[in-house]
């Protein structure tokens, strides 16, 4: 009895030490604290992790984590990163070092752009969790009435604009002043084989930019083009994702370039009942647009990466957690429990993600060939720079709005004005 009693209390005294570790997650549907918990129970008493929820808005993530790192708050243990935001915190030496073999788990069979977008100077600082892609969706319909076959034949930009022009339709664009707007442009600049900094780890007073440039002025064609002539539909100026989607289910429909997240959301109209079944039955995905025939485009990546906060006090529990949270079988769950696309390829062979996701294989293929934004320190004045200069699109010019951007840009980063 006495030893059982002895056992009994040195077992509740482990488990009071163990570790609580506070993971700081972008808002979703309940996935991520779902995907804690069974971390939690695989962990069998050796830690425990809670979530916190930071800001809906990337920018607000950025800056309240930003702040508290700064101040060495060792409450922070793993956090969920956009990617563009990650060499800032790695050169600011707020992430934790991924040990190699710990790297060499959490991107084993995972696609190329997720671990390009987790990378700083070579080095992995951050696991990839799920990872966000753009495809072309189109209306069958009209697709069929231009002569378009997209399953059969990459269609480009230049052929989707003169089919909208022809049917008197609208293309589907995120055209507001915001995060939006540089994924666009991002991704057009990359497929006309181009990169809006060509230099990504130079000290900022080398900084160089390649917007300035035939692939920036292509991408500033085909953002001026649909602009001028009204492509993008009235409210393109303010128009974000939702809001694209919205047009595009409209009797002006065309192709429209967005998120995996217009499937389920479609889904959930028809069955709401505030939305026709045949719109969604003349709905279809492809690739991303390419900018010249025969090109392979580069359609954006998005998504989030998990970091080691590198003030915690639990570095061991940390790493392990990681591991189980970006594991496959939690990246298919979250994929099907939230709609984000998975980063490890294992995922798109479940059956449940390849029921609720018919396009899995299309959206694995994009994430293959994906181009993150600009890896940077200073993305956020590269970013805020491009938005203010290339807005409205109407206004956009190839003669004028790379060098606009560029002169303003690395005024910035030099500190010779201000944003």
């Amino acid at each position: 009895m006495a030893v059982a009693v002895i056992t009994a209390v040195a077992a509740c005294g482990a488990d009071a030490e163990a570790p609580t570790l506070t993971w700081y997650i972008n808002p979703d549907d309940g996935g991520q604290a779902e995907i804690a918990e069974r971390c939690t129970q695989e962990a069998d008493g050796q830690y425990r992790i809670e979530t916190s929820l930071l800001p809906r808005e990337a920018s607000a993530q950025r800056e309240q984590l930003a702040r508290r790192l700064a101040a060495n708050d060792s409450s922070i243990d793993l956090m969920s990163l956009d990617p563009p935001f990650i060499p800032e915190f790695a050169e600011a030496g707020f992430l934790a070092q991924i040990p190699s073999d710990v790297a060499g788990v959490v991107t084993e069979d995972v696609v190329q752009s997720a671990i390009d977008g987790a990378t700083w100077k070579d080095e992995l600082v951050a696991a990839p969790f799920w990872a966000n892609t753009q495809i072309l969706w189109y209306r069958k319909s009209v697709a069929e009435e231009a002569g378009l076959d997209p399953q059969q034949e990459p269609v480009t930009w230049d052929e989707i604009i003169d089919a909208a022009r022809e049917h008197d339709a609208y293309i589907g664009v995120q055209g507001i002043r915001a995060e939006a707007l540089t994924v666009w442009i991002n991704a057009l600049v990359e497929s006309a084989g181009g990169q809006i900094i060509t230099d990504t780890e130079v000290p900022v007073e080398d900084v160089e930019l390649g917007l300035d440039s035939p692939a920036g002025r292509a991408a500033a064609e085909v953002v001026g083009t649909i602009g001028r002539e009204g492509l993008g539909g009235p409210g393109l100026p303010n128009q974000d994702e939702p809001g694209a989607m919205m047009q595009f289910r409209g009797d002006r429909g065309s192709f429209m370039v967005n998120w995996p997240f217009v499937w389920a959301a479609t889904i959930d109209a028809v069955e709401e009942g505030t939305l026709d079944e045949a719109v969604l039955d003349d709905i279809g995905w492809t690739m991303y647009p390419a900018m010249e025939p025969g090109e392979q485009p580069r359609p954006p990546y998005g998504g989030i990466n998990i970091g080691i906060g590198a003030f915690t006090e639990h570095e061991d529990a940390a790493l392990d957690a990681v591991q189980c949270i970006v594991a496959p079988e939690n990246q298919a769950f979250y994929f099907v429990n939230d709609g984000n696309p998975a980063a490890h390829t294992a995922a798109y062979d479940d059956p449940e993600v390849r029921e609720v996701f018919p396009m899995a294989d299309v959206i694995r293929e994009s994430l293959e060939v994906a181009a993150p934004r600009p890896q940077t320190p200073y993305y956020n004045e590269v970013s805020t720079g491009i938005q203010n200069t290339w807005h409205p699109p109407a206004a956009v010019r190839p003669d004028q709005s790379p060098e606009t951007a560029t002169n303003l840009i690395l005024d910035v980063l030099r500190g010779e004005r201000l944003l």
